[in-house]
C-alpha cells in the first residue's frame, strides 16, 4: 500500500510539473523586427512606405542588382553587376536594389510610382518638400527621409531612414534587406524629404543625354551634374545671361533649378526658347 502510494505521488508530481512549468517544453519565441518607425515626427505617407520596406526585410527579401525596375513596382529577378561577382546568382533571386526598394515602399505609400528611377533622380525628384546637406547630420531628418550615398555627378546609393540613426536598404548582392546603423562622414551626400502630394512649381522635360547643370549661367561654371538622359526637372526662374549654341539651337535664355541649386540651358528644356509661364530671376 505504500508503495503504491509513493508511486501515485511521483505520477502526481510529474503531471504537476507538465501543466504548470509550459515554458520548459514551449519553443523559443521568434526576435522581433528591429525594422520599423523609430522615431516621432513622421507623415502618414513615410509611415506607410517604411512599413511596405520593413515588411520586405521580415520577408527575408534579398537585394539584386537591378531589382524592383519593372513596368511596375514590386520585386523582379535582378542581373549580373560585372563588377561584382557575388551578383552571380542575383538573376535567380526574387529582390530589389537600393532604388527598387524605395521605388516599391514609395508606390505603397503614396498609391503610384512616383519615384520610378536611380537613385540620382530619386535624390533629385521634383517632388521635395525638404533636402539636408551632409553637413546638416541626422538632427533634421525624420523617418520617411531618403539618404543619399555619392557625390554630384554620381549618387549610387539610397536608403530609408528609420530614426534613430537607422535605416532600412537593400545594400549590397549576396545580402538580404536589412536595417542598418545610418552611415554618416564617407560618401555620405544628403537626403531629401518626399513629397507624396501634388507637385509644384513650373515643371518640364529635359532631352538630350549627358546635359551637365552648372553653379552659374555659363559653359564655363563649375559642372554639378549631367543628366544621362531626359529628366523631369522643378524650373524656378529663368534669365538671358551668356549666349549658348549647341546641337544646332543657339539661345542665351538660362534656367534655375532649385532642386539642383543649379542652372542649365533652355537649349535642353523641352519648350519654347523662354520657357512660358516662367518668371524672370532677380538676381
Amino acid at each position: 500500500m505504500l508503495r503504491r502510494t509513493g508511486i501515485i505521488g511521483t505520477l502526481i508530481g510529474l503531471l504537476a510539473l507538465v501543466l504548470w512549468a509550459p515554458s520548459a517544453v514551449a519553443a523559443p519565441a521568434a526576435p522581433a523586427s528591429d525594422c520599423g518607425v523609430l522615431a516621432p515626427g513622421a507623415s502618414a505617407a513615410a509611415q506607410s512606405a517604411i512599413a511596405a520596406a520593413c515588411a520586405q526585410v521580415d520577408a527575408g527579401t534579398w537585394y539584386t542588382w537591378g531589382g524592383g525596375h519593372g513596368a511596375q513596382p514590386g520585386a523582379t529577378y535582378g542581373q549580373v553587376d560585372p563588377t561584382d561577382p557575388a551578383s552571380n546568382q542575383d538573376p535567380e533571386r526574387l529582390g530589389f536594389d537600393c532604388s527598387g526598394l524605395v521605388r516599391y515602399a514609395y508606390a505603397q505609400a503614396a498609391g503610384s510610382d512616383i519615384l520610378n528611377g536611380d537613385a540620382s533622380q530619386q535624390f533629385y525628384t521634383t517632388r521635395a518638400a525638404a533636402r539636408f546637406t551632409a553637413a546638416q547630420g541626422l538632427a533634421p531628418l525624420l523617418p520617411g527621409d531618403l539618404l543619399a550615398y555619392g557625390n554630384s555627378a554620381d549618387l549610387h546609393h539610397i536608403a530609408i531612414y528609420l530614426g534613430a540613426g537607422k535605416m532600412v536598404e537593400a545594400r549590397q548582392s549576396g545580402t538580404h534587406l536589412m536595417v542598418s546603423d545610418v552611415r554618416l562622414g564617407g560618401d555620405y551626400f544628403g537626403a531629401v524629404r518626399v513629397n507624396t502630394g501634388a507637385v509644384t512649381g513650373h515643371v518640364f522635360r529635359t532631352w538630350g543625354t549627358g546635359v551637365w547643370t552648372k553653379t552659374a549661367p555659363s559653359v564655363s561654371a563649375t559642372r554639378v551634374y549631367a543628366f544621362p538622359g531626359p529628366t523631369s526637372i522643378r524650373v524656378e526662374c529663368q534669365k538671358h545671361a551668356e549666349t549658348v549654341t549647341s546641337d544646332g539651337y543657339t539661345n542665351d535664355a538660362w534656367a534655375y533649378l532649385p532642386d539642383y541649386k543649379a542652372w542649365m540651358t533652355n537649349i535642353y528644356i523641352q519648350g519654347p526658347a523662354w520657357l512660358d509661364g516662367v518668371p524672370t530671376c532677380t538676381t
